[in-house]
């Protein structure tokens, strides 16, 4: 590194509602390739936050994220979240092979499926929400157990070990440094129990997704053991929490917002279209994810970057980069492209992003049309917001009807 280079210190610990951290929209604007300081992990890192720059860095093969497994990379968490073996730090060709296998269990006639399940967990959801009458918590009602319900319905999990399963998953998604040997312990005990379910699954399979996972074929491949043991830990993690925040953050900006409430309400077809763009719009997460290695050197917007240097890229400021989208600070339910990254990109792009999609859907939509006088039981400067998680969502969204 050369002595006169500066490298940005990113505790990523801001939280203000729904509001852009203002340091990621500075290095966006001032330094688009950064070096930064994480508050976990050795050394230092890049951080590319142009949306073509993130798009290279997700496609382009001289990038690896298989190339961080055993290295103490730069990270928000004490402990890394991801499993050495998990999809989301392999390499093509041996990504796309999984890859191939896992979207098996995503094809339209599964999803067509899981919306029709989901109709039915949302409908009776709403129906509990309007016994309890006004005003009711969304996230208690509603998007906490919506997505933990239909995950745990299309893995098959069992009722009695759900609440366990979530509490592990939190666990390890804690920013705290007293919380390693925590999250050490729940990524042990997780992966633990999901060897010896899919090892049952395998020996005798149902209709459910792990089933599905375990005996999908492409050709000759099928998954191995431990493949299928992370896959379905990484499908519970990343179907359940990331859906139930986007659902609260979602309808807390709709209601948070009089001018798009009316909008989506007087159009209702607009709402597919609308999620979308609010899902562009939201800086859902705090921070970055997993990075990638640069195994030769790179150059980006006129940064060298130099085979072995650590490259975190984010989706957030790739979501608001105004070479890419006009006027990107502003939420336009009329937007029409290009595509968001808050699904990831390329090799990586989320392989659950149909079920949650469909989640989102159905849950708003059924929310908007059962309750067409919902509104926020409080201010919304009155929300308290989670500061403890690399996750942006608001802790309980009271709402009267």
């Amino acid at each position: 590194m050369e002595p006169d280079s500066t490298v940005w210190n990113c505790p990523f610990d801001y939280a203000e509602a729904l509001e852009f951290d203002p340091s990621l929209k500075r290095l966006l604007t001032e330094e688009p390739v950064a070096r930064i300081q994480l508050p976990h992990g050795e050394g230092w890192a890049w951080l590319v936050t142009r949306y073509e720059d993130v798009r290279t860095v997700t496609t382009d093969r001289r990038f690896s994220r298989h190339a961080v497994v055993g290295r103490d990379f730069p990270r928000m968490t004490p402990e890394p979240i991801v499993q050495d073996e998990a999809i989301n730090v392999m390499d093509p060709p041996a990504s796309s092979r999984l890859r191939s296998l896992v979207s098996k269990a995503f094809a339209p006639r599964h999803v067509e499926r899981m919306r029709e399940r989901t109709r039915h967990v949302v409908d009776d959801l709403l129906t509990r929400m309007a016994e309890h009458g006004p005003p009711a918590d969304l996230m208690e009602h509603l998007a906490g157990p919506l997505p933990l319900i239909t995950i745990c319905e299309v893995l098959d999990i069992p009722e009695g070990d759900q609440a366990q399963l979530r509490a592990h998953a939190r666990t390890m998604m804690n920013l705290r440094v007293d919380n390693k040997e925590n999250a050490i312990r729940s990524k042990a005990e997780m992966r633990e129990y999901f060897r010896e379910l899919t090892a049952e699954r395998r020996r005798n399979p149902g209709d459910d997704l792990i089933s599905v996972l375990a005996t999908a074929r492409d050709g000759d491949e099928m998954l191995g053991e431990q493949e299928l043991t992370v896959m379905a830990m990484v499908l519970l993690i990343t179907g359940q929490d990331t859906t139930t925040y986007e659902i609260a953050n979602l309808s807390c900006l709709m209601l948070s917002r009089p001018e798009v409430l009316a909008q989506v309400r007087s159009r209702p077809a607009l709402l597919p279209q609308a999620i979308q763009e609010m899902l562009r719009f939201i800086p859902f997460r705090k921070g970055v994810g997993i990075p990638r290695v640069a195994l030769e050197d790179v150059e980006l917007s006129g940064v060298t970057i130099r085979a072995g240097d650590i490259v975190h890229v984010s989706y957030l400021t790739a979501n608001r980069d105004g070479r890419k989208f006009d006027r990107p600070d502003e939420l336009d339910l009329d937007r029409d492209g290009p595509n968001h990254m808050t699904f990831g990109w390329g090799g990586h792009h989320c392989l659950g992003a149909p079920l949650a999609i469909t989640e989102l859907e159905v849950a708003l939509g059924s929310l908007l049309e059962r309750f067409p006088e919902l509104a926020l039981a409080k201010p919304p400067g009155e929300i308290r917001w989670n500061q403890s998680s690399i996750w942006r969502y608001p802790l309980e969204l009271p709402v009267v009807w």
